[in-house]
């Protein structure tokens, strides 16, 4: 993949680049948040590296000129460790994924593998349907009526796992383990937050809402 690092941090920008050159990835790193919007706008990367801590424009301004602009690229960003406030914000800003600092590199190749999947595809589907909701999972179109919906690319793991299945209601821990590959208790907030996005994306000016929420349970999408 093409990977771009903004991370002002340049000693910190070389080890990642190092360490995703030995796993066979393309990465170039800029160390200013302006100048790395730009480069990301220019040039459309795979995956972008975001430090929320950067000079000119921080980490927060750059996520949300790229998801303004609809940028396709996947989003990890990385924050202080006990900073959960700036996760959550992240998440909520668009972010596909978080790191904390200090981070162990292999974990970063993890979490760059892990979005650099396609989400798990029969050879046998097609097109998933709910109701009026349609997912092209070899596109990975995603049309509600005569309505076409931008989804981040864990948006769009989250939703296929959720349709694959309509109906069946899915536990947060669950979620997060399917699209995340995590199974801390932690990260079963971040599955709130995405379904959250999703249902602004999903649900908001429609008059029948399909993805709901079982007490204690988890979630579920179906038609009412």
């Amino acid at each position: 993949m093409r990977i771009l690092v903004i991370e002002d941090e340049r000693e910190l920008a070389r080890h990642i680049c190092s360490a995703l050159t030995r796993s066979g990835h393309l990465p170039s790193a800029i160390h200013d948040g302006a100048a790395g919007l730009q480069a990301a706008l220019n040039d459309p990367p795979d995956l972008i590296v975001l430090d929320l801590g950067l000079p000119s424009l921080n980490g927060f301004g750059v996520l949300e000129k790229l998801r303004q602009m609809q940028s396709p690229a996947r989003v990890i960003i990385l924050t202080a460790r006990g900073d959960v406030e700036n996760r959550i914000k992240g998440l909520n800003a668009g972010a596909d994924d978080y790191l904390a600092k200090p981070f162990a590199m292999d974990e970063l190749l993890a979490r760059v593998e892990a979005l650099g999947r396609r989400s798990s595809i029969s050879a046998a589907e097609d097109v998933l349907k709910v109701a009026d909701l349609h997912l092209d999972v070899h596109r990975r179109k995603v049309w509600r009526g005569n309505t076409v919906i931008a989804l981040s690319p864990r948006e769009l793991e989250l939703l296929h796992v959720l349709m694959q299945e309509p109906g069946r209601v899915f536990s947060r821990t669950e979620l997060s383990e399917r699209v995340w590959q995590r199974d801390h208790a932690y990260d079963t907030r971040t599955v709130e937050i995405f379904i959250v996005r999703l249902r602004k994306k999903i649900d908001a000016g429609f008059d029948q809402a399909l993805i709901h929420t079982v007490r204690s349970v988890g979630y579920t999408i179906k038609a009412a």
